[in-house]
C-alpha cells in the first residue's frame, strides 16, 4: 500500500528534480531578470500606442507580432491587456496579431523551450508565431472589414501617451549593452562549456552590468527592476514547480506511450489532434514544455515535432477559459473565426515543420 502511494510522489519529486538541476539556475534565473529588465525599462504605451486602426499596417503588424517579447506577457495577462486595447479603439487586426503572439513568444517561454526541448524547435515557435499572427491578425482583418470600418469611423486612434524606454538623458548606448550583457550571461549559463570558464565568463559579464547599473541608472530604476523581476518570479515559478510535480505524477499514471498512437510521428491527423488538444487544455506560462516533453513525450521522441510545435502555437493563444472570456469581449462570430483561424494554421505549419525537421 505504501508503495502504490509513494512511487507516484517519487516520480514527481524526480521531474521535479530534473528540471531543477538542470534549467533553473542557467535557463529561468538569467530569463526572469531578463524579463524583469524589459517591464522595467521599456515601457508598455510606447508599444501600445501603435495598435491603432489608423496606424499604417507595415508598422501595426510588426510590432502587435513581436511586443509579446517587449511586454513579456504571458498566458494569464494577455487577456486584459487585448481587452484594454480593444476597446481603447485598436484595430481588430493588431488586436489579434497581439493576442496570439504574445504569450508565444514571450522571452521566458522562448528560452525555456529551446533549452528543454531544443534550440531547433524554439527558434521554430519565436518565427511561425510572429508570421502566423500577422497573418491570422490580417485574416480578421479582412473577414470583418466592415465591422473595423465602422469602429474606425466611430472612435480614434488607440490614445496613449509617447514614451521613450527610460530616462533621456541616459547615453543611447546604455540601455541596448545593459540587455545585451543579460543576454549573454543567459547564453553562456545555458551553453555546454565546462563549469570554470563559464562561471569566470558569467562573472566578469555581470560585473560589467554592476558597473552600468551603479554609473547610468538611478536607484529608483534599479528598485524598479528588482520589483519586476521578484513579480514575475512569484507569478510564474510556484506554478512551474507545482505543475512540474503534478506531470511527474501523471507521467507515472500515463506513460507517454499511451500518446504514441495519437501524437506519434508527424502526420496531418497527428498534428491537428495536437492543435485541437492546445486549443481547448489550459496550460500555465512555462508549463506547456514539461507536458509537452514529459507527458506527451517529445523528448523521449514519443511524440513528434510537428505535433508538439502544433501544441506550441495553439496552447498559449487558446484555452476553454480564454474562448468563454474572448467570445465576452469581441463577440461569438469573431471568437469563432478566430478559433478556426489559429488551429487551421497552426496545424498547417506543424506539419510543415514535422515533414521538414520532425
Amino acid at each position: 500500500m505504501a508503495d502504490i502511494l509513494l512511487d507516484p510522489l517519487l516520480s514527481g519529486l524526480n521531474s521535479l528534480l530534473d528540471y531543477l538541476s538542470q534549467h533553473v539556475l542557467t535557463c529561468l534565473i538569467p530569463a526572469f531578470f531578463i524579463a524583469g529588465a524589459i517591464a522595467a525599462f521599456i515601457k508598455k504605451d510606447a508599444i501600445l500606442r501603435y495598435f491603432g486602426p489608423k496606424t499604417k499596417k507595415y508598422i501595426s503588424y510588426p510590432v502587435a507580432a513581436v511586443s509579446g517579447t517587449v511586454l513579456a506577457v504571458c498566458s494569464c495577462t494577455i487577456l486584459p491587456l487585448f481587452a484594454g486595447i480593444y476597446k481603447k479603439g485598436s484595430g481588430l487586426g493588431p488586436a489579434a496579431t497581439f493576442l496570439f503572439s504574445g504569450p508565444a513568444i514571450n522571452v521566458l517561454a522562448i528560452v525555456y523551450t529551446a533549452q528543454v526541448l531544443g534550440y531547433d524547435i524554439g527558434l521554430a515557435r519565436a518565427v511561425t508565431a510572429v508570421l502566423l499572427s500577422m497573418v491570422i491578425g490580417l485574416c480578421m482583418s479582412v473577414v470583418f472589414r466592415k465591422d473595423e470600418e465602422r469602429r474606425a469611423s466611430e472612435g480614434s486612434d488607440v490614445k496613449m501617451p509617447s514614451m521613450g524606454s527610460v530616462q533621456e538623458d541616459r547615453p543611447r548606448w546604455v540601455v541596448p549593452s545593459f540587455f545585451i550583457l543579460l543576454i549573454a550571461i543567459l547564453l553562456i549559463g545555458s551553453s555546454k562549456l565546462d563549469w570554470v570558464p563559464k562561471l569566470a565568463l558569467v562573472y566578469v559579464l555581470t560585473l560589467a552590468v554592476a558597473v552600468i547599473l551603479i554609473y547610468f541608472f538611478y536607484k529608483d530604476e534599479v528598485t524598479e527592476w528588482g520589483m519586476e523581476t521578484w513579480d514575475l518570479t512569484k507569478k510564474i515559478f510556484p506554478i512551474l514547480i507545482a505543475g512540474t510535480f503534478v506531470v511527474g505524477i501523471i507521467a507515472y499514471f500515463i506513460p507517454a506511450e499511451t500518446f504514441r498512437p495519437y501524437l506519434g510521428g508527424n502526420s496531418l491527423p497527428s498534428t491537428f489532434l495536437a492543435s485541437i488538444i492546445g486549443g481547448l487544455l489550459y496550460m500555465p506560462t512555462l508549463l506547456e514544455v514539461p507536458i509537452i516533453g514529459t507527458t506527451f513525450g517529445y523528448s523521449t521522441g514519443v511524440m513528434g515535432g510537428g505535433p508538439a510545435l502544433a501544441l506550441l502555437l495553439t496552447g498559449p493563444s487558446l484555452s476553454l477559459p480564454s474562448i468563454v472570456v474572448l467570445s465576452r469581449l469581441m463577440g461569438a462570430k469573431k471568437t469563432m473565426v478566430y478559433i478556426l483561424l489559429v488551429v487551421a494554421f497552426s496545424t498547417i505549419v506543424s506539419f510543415i515543420y514535422g515533414q521538414l525537421f520532425g
